[in-house]
């Protein structure tokens, strides 16, 4: 290479990393490094076209492609590797809440939120997972659990605090919010805000009425509507198709708490769009003061459950209860926040 190209190469270099903000996911093989193992895989698609594995759009794979890459090597923190039993939730905007003929007032008006990324359980929590947490736990245990955070009916179908065998794999219902949010931090997760979970259960998918897309649920989509053979038991995970993002049972099976206060007008007062939390208290505090907040403060719970007719399971649909309150059909799934 003559001295004149070598200068040319070294000016596109030096310009394509001063805007490696335009590059995709620089760490190709998701091992927490930029490294000579990302230019190999880069490599090996030279001359191809492959959207994920071309850094700066242009449709194709080359030596740009290389560069910039190559210009990151130790710079660029990369996205962790995503934890076992949870899917990545890709950061992006979406419209929260629908008009059409089956919609709330309190899922009006559409608005555009906006999320950063985040990792969420593919699967609603099971008895037997949150077994293994009371056995650690042992004062959130059925016949523990302070009488403030359970209104009767906790853990209703367990034996003490053993799970029947025929239940161990099925979402575990007659849940507290209380108890979910301690389980939650036990894990070093939390649960989801009300925007991050609708979000999760549209898979991708715009405006439309289910997580599978607006055609009316049949049994083979969800456990909903009591369609179940001896009506309305829940279903071990893995029964129904997943969504767009890989997450199962988001709709039916059993309703989950978010970690939203229920505002029925938090649509239309609130002017936050990105990452949108309800009744004025933030993630953290949450968090850190779960077990002070009063009980008669309704939580947003989200998805339906076996019990509910169609309309309840729609991704938009809002519901609430109180978080002492183990309903029959409400359960959970956890978040986890993204970090490098």
């Amino acid at each position: 290479m003559g001295d004149f190209m070598k200068y040319v190469f070294l000016c596109v270099f030096f310009l394509l990393v001063s805007v490696h903000s335009v590059i995709g996911d620089a760490d190709l093989n998701a091992d927490g490094k930029v490294n000579i193992q990302d230019l190999v895989i880069i490599a090996q698609h030279l001359g191809t076209a492959n959207a994920e594995v071309d850094q700066n759009g242009d449709g194709q794979i080359d030596i740009l492609d290389l560069v910039l890459v190559a210009g990151l090597f130790g710079e660029v923190p990369t996205t962790p590797a995503v934890p076992e039993g949870m899917v990545l939730i890709p950061a992006g905007s979406f419209e929260m809440g629908s008009e059409d003929e089956e919609a709330g007032f309190d899922e009006q008006p559409v608005h555009t939120v906006h999320l950063d990324a985040f990792y969420m359980d593919k699967h609603e929590v099971t008895h037997a997972q949150f077994k293994v947490f009371v056995d650690a736990n042992p004062q959130w245990g059925k016949d523990n659990i302070e009488r403030r955070f359970r209104d009767g009916g906790y853990l209703l179908l367990w034996d003490g605090n053993d799970v029947p065998a025929w239940l161990a794999e099925s979402p575990v219902n007659n849940m507290s919010w209380y108890a979910a949010m301690a389980y939650a931090e036990w894990a070093g997760k939390r649960l989801p805000t009300e925007a991050e979970w609708e979000y999760a259960a549209r898979g991708g998918l715009a405006g439309k009425k289910y997580p599978w897309g607006d055609a009316e649920p049949t049994p083979a989509d969800a456990n909903y509507d009591r369609n179940v053979s001896d009506g309305g038991r829940l279903t071990p995970h893995g029964q129904y198709p997943a969504n767009g993002y890989g997450l199962y049972d988001m709709a039916g099976n059993v309703y989950e708490w978010c970690l939203d206060a229920y505002d029925a007008d938090f649509y239309a007062v609130s002017d936050d769009s990105r990452n949108p939390i309800a009744g004025g208290e933030t993630i953290q505090w949450l968090r850190e003061n779960f077990t002070t907040l009063p009980t008669d403060s309704l939580r947003v719970v989200r998805g339906g459950s076996s019990y509910s007719p169609a309309r309840f399971v729609r991704v938009a649909k809002r519901d609430n209860n109180k978080p002492a309150s183990p309903y029959t059909v409400t359960g959970f799934r956890c978040v986890k926040d993204v970090t490098p």
